[in-house]
């Protein structure tokens, strides 16, 4: 019996146009700024300064910025970008510049576990500041109540098991009694390596007949029991 849902966000809940054509290159635009105008804020700049350990060495104001742009261009999963992406879209969101996409089936069918019992997750390489704005401002409205607990890459890679194995052990469930949800098989690999049940969201692909994972166009698809 599946107790709990983790889902991805990208290609899963949210078409990854929104974040591609909408999100990535608002913060983009803005980051420059937000960096210089916000340096001294301890919130950002212990994010500047992880830039900085990543790559290894100190690096000036304008380094650090060209570093972030040069991630979002290569659309690198990296923390501290993505931490300093939440900060900005905070804005964007509260400024009405956009709201959360979220698919139509995604949220009824959210709504309708919930309601039911089940324990909801995010796990997203999107940090978990920038996951809440996106379900928060989300179309739907606030969607927030529905989720139990948000997972980033502070837990591990998405592709690693270790990552859902540890998320097991956070939400104090059995790995076979969760389901994981997303449009990348690697993750679902991982996801499955750690015992977890896992469906692939195809929503604009053909479906992959060598795949071992089932495979929806919709959350309408999904029976969860």
């Amino acid at each position: 019996m599946i107790k709990a849902v983790v889902t991805d966000i990208e290609g899963t809940t949210t078409a990854l146009t929104f974040v591609h054509d909408v999100l990535f290159p608002y913060a983009r635009k803005q980051i420059a700024a937000y960096v210089r105008g916000h340096a001294q804020e301890p919130a950002v700049s212990e994010q500047l300064a992880e830039v900085c350990r990543i790559v290894g060495k100190e690096l000036s104001p304008d380094e650090v910025i060209e570093q972030l742009i040069a991630w979002i261009d290569a659309d690198q999963k990296i923390t501290p970008l993505k931490a300093l992406q939440g900060m900005i879209w905070q804005t964007g969101y509260a400024q009405g510049d956009f709201t959360g996409h979220v698919y139509e089936d995604a949220v009824r069918n959210l709504q309708q576990w919930h309601e039911r019992g089940i324990k909801l997750y995010v796990f997203s390489s999107g940090s978990v500041q920038a996951q809440k704005l996106l379900f928060g401002y989300s179309d739907a409205g606030d969607m927030l109540p529905l989720f139990s607990g948000y997972f980033d890459t502070n837990i591990g890679n998405k592709r690693e098991a270790a990552s859902y194995q540890a998320i097991a052990e956070q939400i104090n469930q059995p790995a076979d009694q969760i389901l994981f949800l997303s449009d990348i098989v690697q993750e679902l690999d991982a996801a499955a390596a750690a015992g977890m049940h896992t469906i692939w969201l195809v929503r604009d692909a053909e479906p992959d007949s060598t795949a071992s994972h089932r495979q929806v166009a919709s959350f309408d698809q999904i029976i969860v029991d």
